[in-house]
């Protein structure tokens, strides 16, 4: 499969090995880890796939325990912790070569009417008359580096950043830590409501630690930090598709003792909430 959304769909198809176990692919990749929102992603369907698929997920909480080696399967073993008249828990651990390298708890709650607010989206340009990531970082390194040439093609996401990206000292100097980005998969991901929210969970590792960055170092190019992800949390207000264009909001409120926190809004283009995120990162400068 060439294209790069039937490849991300493809990840999320786990192999079931034996009742509450299955088994998810890990690319080959010349990466230092797995990605973690491949992990993520993949968990979140182990789990979905032992429930009877008519309560959508609301929230997902988890934690990054191990790297994970890139090109060897993961086994995802699931635990029904419960099944309520309206919530059905479960809790998931990733191993890979026998050893915990991941773990969740993911809630799915019947639909049911409530009251409702929210706060506004911030106002931001479209997605339309933004430049595409890898064009944008193209044109300041002349081409782009093997490894993400390589990344920008089984890309399955189109990200186009709401502001122009930061590269000299004196724009990172007075730079904020925040950064929003338009997402959407490069093509359509089905009708399966699981996909779409393990494909959001997949995509929405991929940019939230960028705001505890940009008033650090470009966030492109020579990095100074090794970075991780630690945890990662989720809250998922309102139906969504993946392959249509979302807005992701993210801020850094703090970064203190090589840990930085982000936290993330996803808005549909009419400007619902669909979507609250919280990370916490390591940031450790590089050779020290």
């Amino acid at each position: 499969m060439s294209n790069p959304a039937e490849r991300l769909v493809d990840l999320l198809d786990l192999e079931k090995i034996e009742e509450n176990i299955y088994r998810g692919q890990s690319p080959d990749e010349l990466l230092q880890r797995v990605f973690g929102g491949q992990v993520a992603g993949q968990a979140l369907v182990a789990a979905g796939r032992t429930t009877d698929g008519q309560r959508p997920v609301h929230s997902l909480h988890a934690y990054f325990v191990r790297p994970g080696r890139p090109g060897v399967p993961i086994v995802y073993q699931v635990e029904r912790i419960r099944d309520g008249r309206s919530f059905t828990t479960r809790r998931v651990v990733a191993i890979q070569q026998g050893r915990t390298i991941f773990n969740l708890t993911a809630s799915f709650h019947q639909p049911e009417p409530g009251f409702e607010h929210q706060l506004p989206m911030p106002a931001t340009p479209g997605p339309e008359g933004l430049p595409k990531l890898d064009d944008e970082i193209r044109e300041h390194l002349g081409e782009l580096p093997e490894p993400l040439e390589r990344m920008a093609r089984r890309q399955a996401f189109d990200i186009r950043y709401a502001e122009p990206l930061r590269w000299t000292p004196a724009e990172i100097e007075t730079a904020e830590p925040r950064s929003a980005v338009w997402m959407r998969a490069v093509g359509p991901l089905g009708d399966d409501p699981l996909v779409h929210t393990c494909a959001v969970t997949y995509a929405s590792d991929m940019t939230l630690l960028d705001a505890v960055r940009v008033p650090v170092e470009p966030l492109w190019g020579q990095r100074g930090f090794d970075m991780a992800s630690l945890d990662h949390a989720m809250w998922f207000h309102r139906p969504f598709r993946a392959d249509e264009w979302f807005l992701y909001q993210q801020e850094s409120p703090i970064a203190t003792g090589a840990r930085g926190l982000a936290r993330g809004q996803i808005y549909d283009r009419e400007g619902k909430l669909l979507v609250s995120v919280m990370q916490e990162g390591l940031f450790r400068k590089i050779g020290s």
